[in-house]
């Protein structure tokens, strides 16, 4: 439940199109239903400004359909992260009107056009091709959000020319996501040109040495740029969560 599907309910009590009884009715599962496998919280969106968004991975089939019709019910724009092709296309069959994007591994189902609360572009930057579905998920999320995002692929340091003749777009964002696997040097050369936040996206992306990530996760972590922040390996979905709260300010 948003604050436009409040809202619209409000009015219709006060313009006298809803009864008291049916708002009530409707209002019976806020703040949270518990639905069994779940305890779907309808009143995220009101308290923190973003609706409750579901974590694909390690869930069933069922157990997604069970939460995604829930929340439909409320009026909710549902955002399904981390899940496969496979499991996609039979939540798909339950929801036709779901989409799916591969690149992302995420399925968004909107029942309403996201409201545009950001007042910037958030800019999301990845250093190589290999980067690109933790990117995607960043992208997939800042839009869900309601955000303009822009997005440079592929302009990691072994090639930093590439980033630097796109030094006009990095300082016209107002928040900038850099995803970036191997040694993560990349947010520290961003977080050097701008004068905008900077929120570090580590990948699990690299040779042996890399260690799943770790390895850019503490170069990120020991940045010498003023400004960069750093969430956790692969979160693209967080990164964009953050920038997009940082975009309404």
């Amino acid at each position: 439940m948003n604050q436009e599907y409040l809202k619209t309910m409000l009015n219709s009590v006060r313009d006298g199109g809803v009864s008291v009884d049916e708002a009530m009715q409707q209002l019976r599962h806020l703040p949270f239903q518990d639905i069994g496998c779940a305890q779907v919280d309808h009143h995220r969106d009101l308290r923190q400004g973003m609706p409750e968004m579901i974590f694909g991975e390690g869930k069933t089939v069922e157990q997604i359909v069970a939460i995604t019709t829930a929340m439909s019910e409320r009026g909710s724009n549902i955002l399904v992260t981390r899940l496969d092709k496979e499991k996609a296309g039979q939540v798909v069959q339950a929801f036709p009107a779901a989409g799916y994007h591969a690149e992302a591994r995420c399925l968004m189902l909107e029942h309403r056009p996201p409201e545009q609360r950001g007042k910037g572009a958030i800019l999301i930057v990845s250093a190589g091709t290999s980067d690109i579905p933790v990117a995607a998920e960043a992208v997939v999320t800042a839009r869900f959000l309601g955000n303009q995002v822009e997005q440079i692929y592929d302009v990691g340091v072994a090639g930093i020319h590439r980033l630097l003749s796109r030094r006009e777009q990095l300082a016209a964002a107002a928040v900038i996501i850099v995803v970036a696997g191997m040694e993560g040097a990349l947010p520290s050369v961003v977080g050097g040109l701008v004068d905008k936040p900077v929120i570090a996206v580590p990948t699990s992306v690299g040779y042996g040495a890399s260690f799943g990530g770790i390895a850019a996760l503490l170069g990120m972590l020991n940045s010498c740029a003023s400004g960069v922040t750093v969430v956790n390996i692969d979160n693209g979905f967080g990164a964009a969560c953050a920038a997009s709260l940082m975009n309404r300010m």
